[in-house]
């Protein structure tokens, strides 16, 4: 068979359109919302060639609209579970074999077709499942998802590449094997670029992969299975089932042959896997790995010098955008008293300006939050807000769920630095902020430190280069992601790797060479051209 050393093609971010009234992207993705949204999909589960439909269904209901049906998916039993781990193992054969060029050849296809006939498809379907805006879906769906596949491909070529130094007389070789069985993707809700590459990078890698997308993402994970068949993904390497979590987790935990988990989910479901995975240690045929992103209490810090309209504009975005239901979203902040007047200003403003509603409105930045008992937690948290004499809200405050899953950007401002709020994770949009006085920048930076178990995102806005300096290293360890001078969201595939260590995760930096190193298991071959042929050496005389 001809054989070469090949170069894949250089990986560069995907450009994010505008949708700025009157392009042609603006009109496209309007036309396939609505053309979605006046149809409903049924989602089956993706068992190699079958599409296994149960009758054991659930409605897709849109966040901002939840009477309204776009869609039904349909819920696994154990056996199907069972069905996917041995499909997957069966796959494996072929699929663990196939030269590298050709899985990378699948992706990078799967890569342009969201680039060109499909990128609509998957944001309005994001847009209308999961309630992003246009410029959410577009920079989630169609741009990181892009980019995870093409980078990917990159960083794959990359540890084939790094080989070891050889000998005189021998011949070293480092190559990277798949996992010895199956992995298990655990997506979220929040993005669809995520829901995508967990179990794409897993795959990449010559894995096969049981993947199990969040509930309240169905819609776009349709869309998802829809390119990968179509770019050419052997049926089996990758297997979607829905359902019950805790019955599928526990059925594929029960394989001797689960290799590996790629999870991005809340901390305490992750830590349960953790035990589970313990539990049942002595049962596989080799130590799983266990790759998780968790949950984020993700703050900014604003020193004195910090200039007020730029911290009022990273908090803005920040925390609301897409109601800050990002793992990144920046939830509390410590702003300097001389600034915080200038500060508040800008942010009531801000918020006051903010249009909500549908997804389908391009003019709105707000949309509705994914489910009622995400609603219902940020109600409850707010209503003590409003109850606390140690807190004030200062902006919105408000909720609705008549027609979606509605709730107010919220700020609430404590005098309490031990608020429950500044610790808690809500996944909403509520921010806590704290002010601190001018002189206990040090202390505060401690404070900032130890309030929260979370390590994930963090940003520190200063025009002062030796506060700069201070923030960097006192908050060295409370997180994987920080930012100077920036919101603590958007991280960029091939630019800033994202994930936080403590109860944040394992920090394996997807979007990077170090998430893909986790997928393989490497062998180190040494090759002796001319083997001695006497045992005894020289100092034996």
């Amino acid at each position: 068979m001809p054989k070469g050393i090949f170069n894949v093609p250089k990986a560069v971010n995907e450009p994010v359109k505008s949708y700025a009234p009157g392009t042609k992207e603006r009109e496209q993705v309007l036309a396939t919302f609505k053309e979605l949204y006046n149809t409903t999909v049924d989602v089956p589960n993706y068992i190699g060639t079958e599409e296994i439909r149960t009758g054991n269904t659930k409605t897709i209901n849109p966040p901002f609209d939840h009477k309204k049906v776009v869609g039904t998916y349909h819920e696994a039993n154990k056996e199907h579970v069972e069905k996917a781990i041995a499909v997957a193992l069966e796959a494996r054969k072929k699929w663990a074999a196939m030269a590298w060029e050709q899985r990378a050849s699948i992706f990078l296809k799967a890569a342009d077709l969201l680039a060109g006939p499909f990128r609509a498809k998957i944001n309005a379907a994001t847009m209308i499942g999961q309630a992003k805006t246009v410029h959410q879906a577009e920079i989630d769906s169609a741009c990181e998802f892009i980019d995870f596949l093409r980078f990917n491909v990159e960083f794959m070529s990359q540890i084939y590449a790094e080989q070891p130094v050889s000998s005189e007389g021998i011949w070293n070789r480092l190559e990277h094997r798949p996992l010895e069985g199956f992995v298990y993707a655990i997506t979220p809700f929040n993005f669809t670029a995520i829901a995508g590459n967990l179990p794409a990078s897993a795959a990449l890698m010559g894995n096969v992969v049981v993947w199990k997308p969040s509930a309240s993402q169905t819609y776009s994970a349709n869309v998802i299975m829809e390119v990968f068949k179509l770019a050419g993904l052997p049926a089996g390497v990758i297997n979607m089932v829905h359902g019950d979590p805790v019955m599928i987790t526990d059925t594929v935990l029960a394989s001797p042959d689960f290799a590996g988990i790629h999870y991005t989910g809340s901390t305490h479901v992750f830590n349960d896997i953790w035990a589970k995975i313990g539990q049942n240690i002595s049962k596989y045929k080799t130590y799983p790995r266990i790759v998780g992103e968790t949950g984020g209490k993700d703050f900014v810090v604003a020193h004195p010098s910090a200039l007020p309209a730029a911290v009022a504009t990273g908090l803005s975005r920040g925390a609301f955008e897409y109601q800050g239901q990002k793992c990144s979203a920046a939830s509390r902040a410590y702003i300097a008293r001389s600034i915080w007047p200038a500060v508040k200003e800008h942010l009531v403003n801000d918020i006051k300006s903010f249009k909500t509603g549908s997804p389908e409105d391009p003019s709105n930045f707000i949309s509705a939050v994914i489910h009622e008992a995400s609603f219902d937690k940020l109600a409850k948290y707010i209503d003590q807000a409003k109850a606390a004499n140690d807190a004030e809200i200062i902006a919105g405050g408000g909720y609705d769920k008549s027609t979606g899953w509605f709730v107010e950007p919220t700020v609430i401002v404590t005098t309490n630095p031990n608020y429950e709020t500044l610790s808690t994770e809500l996944f909403g949009p509520v921010l806590t902020i704290f002010v601190y006085e001018d002189d206990q920048w040090a202390e505060t930076l401690k404070l900032v430190d130890s309030t929260s178990p979370y390590a994930l995102t963090g940003a520190v806005f200063s025009q002062d280069r030796y506060a700069i300096e201070e923030a960097t290293k006192a908050l060295e360890n409370c997180a994987g992601n920080f930012y100077i001078n920036d919101k603590p969201t958007g991280a960029v595939v091939g630019q800033q790797p994202f994930g936080g260590a403590r109860a944040s995760g394992t920090n394996d930096k997807a979007g990077s060479v170090l998430n893909l190193l986790r997928w393989v298991s490497p062998r180190t071959i040494k090759e002796t051209f001319v083997p001695p042929t006497d045992y005894r050496y020289p100092f034996l005389g």
